[in-house]
């Protein structure tokens, strides 16, 4: 009789070389660390569009179209929708019914109100300031609307022998200072208008104006050329000339300027301070903000 042979055995794979195998033929796992990494560089990309589309949209005052806005920004007209769309949801843009050009929304102005209060431009401006009056050697002043009048809300002294004495927090009426004849002159026409009923003009000096038709008239002077001057209007012994401080949105923020003796500061001294004076403003505008300070100068 034939002697069987034995059946051939299979041999048993090891655990470790099973797990060697399985992770030669699994795909291989996602890191979780390069989620987050690639998720961040999306939410930053993101976050770099909506504020370009935030700021393209601050520069445009009557608003603007998807088109001229993707075009501005670099983007898709999908994508700056998408964008815009967001942020008409949380309020932070509006869309007009008619014409559905994006323009700004409350909440930003809420919190440019809120960041931007009096103590943080006093600190802004004061060094403008400070560096205008080294400059003109007279004293510089910054001024902010307040109801129907303007305040000062910071000032510097020039090196001269002779300086101004009127301390921050001075009120001044707006049509007979140069610095208030700037915020009348930032006005909307019917702001101007309702300012114009409420107020009684009345002169402080033998050169006040104090009809409305020629207030009126230096206003619209005023807007054409972008400076304001007061020739002894408020202080017989004293003139001055100021131009307007810009914001983000491009709306008047402030008027800047300087003020000097009349014995010392002649008209034709005043108009020679003016690019000076204008330069200081663009500055103190690029601090609060403002685009293209170049167009204001």
């Amino acid at each position: 009789m034939a002697a069987r042979s034995k059946p051939k055995t299979v041999e048993k794979q090891s655990a470790p070389r099973k797990s060697a195998i399985a992770k030669l033929v699994q795909p291989p796992q996602a890191d979780i660390d390069d989620d987050a990494d690639d998720r961040q560089r999306v939410g930053v990309q993101s976050l770099g569009r909506a504020f370009a589309i935030l700021e393209e949209v601050a520069r445009h005052r009557d608003g603007i179209g998807l088109a001229e806005l993707s075009k501005l920004v670099g983007l898709h007209n999908s994508t700056t929708f998408h964008l815009a769309k967001t942020m008409v949801s949380l309020g932070y843009l509006r869309q007009e019914k008619d014409s559905k050009r994006y323009r700004l929304g409350r909440p930003l102005f809420a919190l440019a109100a809120s960041a931007l209060d009096e103590i943080e431009m006093v600190n802004v401006a004061t060094p403008v300031l400070e560096d205008l009056s080294r400059e003109t050697s007279e004293s510089a002043h910054f001024a902010v609307r307040m109801g129907d009048a303007v305040v000062v809300i910071a000032r510097t002294s020039g090196p001269g022998a002779f300086q101004l004495t009127d301390r921050v927090g001075v009120v001044r009426p707006a049509h007979c200072t140069a610095l208030g004849k700037i915020i009348l002159a930032s006005l909307r026409p019917e702001q101007l208008k309702r300012f114009l009923e409420r107020v009684d003009l009345k002169p402080s000096t033998e050169k006040s104006i104090t009809d409305v038709a020629s207030l009126m008239k230096e206003i619209a002077e005023i807007k054409h050329s972008g400076i304001a001057f007061d020739d002894g209007e408020f202080n017989p012994e004293v003139r001055c000339i100021a131009v307007p401080v810009m914001d983000f949105t491009g709306q008047t923020v402030g008027a800047l300027g300087i003020s000097g003796p009349i014995w010392r500061l002649s008209i034709q001294a005043l108009q020679n301070h003016g690019r000076t004076i204008r330069a200081a403003a663009n500055r103190l505008s690029a601090d609060f903000g403002a685009k293209d300070t170049a167009k204001f100068s």
